[in-house]
Formats: structure tokens, sequence, C-alpha cells
């Protein structure tokens, strides 16, 4: 049984994409790993509420709707009640995860200064072993110092980006259902 060309092609793409991963992170230092999770899972959440935002919130929108229009009675406080408590399912759905992705986006550039940190602490460590007049063994601490910061930086201006777009098109619907739960 042999490989096909697409299987060989998708196969030499993929070595030399994680051959390249691996040399960036080398270069950035074992911060770059902890701040690659980070993005991993705030990325996985962002995913999982476009997915909701898209797909189970309308399903949820359109039954809360179909039971508020069998009613009978639309004005009683009881009826009000029910229909505050679905806004406040509606509420909670809706901002799920929300705050998590927040703390995840802040966390990016403290992990990026971080890696800076270690990065100088590395740089100190050659000038005081090797003396200061040695720039290439410099070159690597200094590396550990700014990859990081930059990948924690160019990942939080991302993350606020979506962040900022989700929590609009959270509020903009959570206001659209009450909208139309009131105006029936």
């Amino acid at each position: 049984m042999g490989f096909s060309l697409s299987e060989a092609l998708h196969s030499t793409v993929f070595e030399a994409w994680w051959l390249s991963l691996s040399h960036f992170m080398h270069q950035g230092g074992p911060i770059l790993w902890w701040l690659a999770a980070a993005v991993a899972v705030c990325w996985i959440l962002v995913v999982e509420r476009v997915l909701y935002l898209y797909v189970s919130y309308p399903a949820q929108k359109k039954h809360w709707l179909t039971q508020w229009q069998a009613r009978e009675d639309q004005t009683s406080w009881y009826a009000h009640a029910i229909r505050d408590g679905w806004l406040s399912e509606a509420h909670i759905a809706l901002n799920q995860n929300m705050n998590l992705i927040k703390v995840l986006v802040a966390i990016c550039p403290m992990l990026g200064l971080l890696g800076t940190v270690t990065g100088m602490i590395s740089v100190f460590d050659v000038m005081a072993t090797q003396g200061s007049s040695q720039p290439r063994l410099m070159a690597s601490g200094i590396s550990l110092a700014t990859l990081p910061t930059m990948a924690g930086m160019v990942a939080a201006l991302a993350g606020m980006f979506v962040h900022a777009r989700l929590a609009k098109a959270c509020l903009w619907r959570e206001q659209k259902l009450e909208k139309l739960l009131r105006s029936r």
C-alpha cells in the first residue's frame, strides 16, 4: 500500500509547518508554549460561542417565542415573571464563557512580558558568565525576550477584537429577544 502524491505533499507541508513552528517556539522559549496553550483555549471558547450564536441560540429563541405566543395570558404578573425568567436564561446562555475569554485575552500580554523577563535573565546570565563582548551568545537571549512579547501582544489584539464583536453580538441578540417578547 503506497502513498499517493497528495498524501506525500500533505505530509511534507505538515512537516515543514511543524518544523517552522518548533523553531519559532524554541527561539521564544518555554513561555511561548504557555502562551500558545492560553491562545488555543481562548480560540476554542470563541468557536464554541460562535457555534452557539448561529446554531443553538436561534432554536432556543424560536422555542421561547413559540411558548410566549401560545400563552393566552401575556399581561399578568405571572406571565411577566415567566418572560423575565426566559430573558434571564437567555442572558446567562448568551454570556457563558465570555468572562473566561476576556481573562485569557488579558493573560496573553502578561505571559509575553514573563517571556521578556526570562529572556532578559538569560541575556544577563550570558553577560555575567561569558562577558558582554560576545553578541552571538546574547542574541538567543534577546530573541527569548522579544518573541514572547510580540506573540502576546498579537494574541491579545486579536482576542480583544473578537471578544468585543462577540459581546456586541450577544447584547444585540439579548435586546432583540427582549423586544420580541415584550411586543407580543
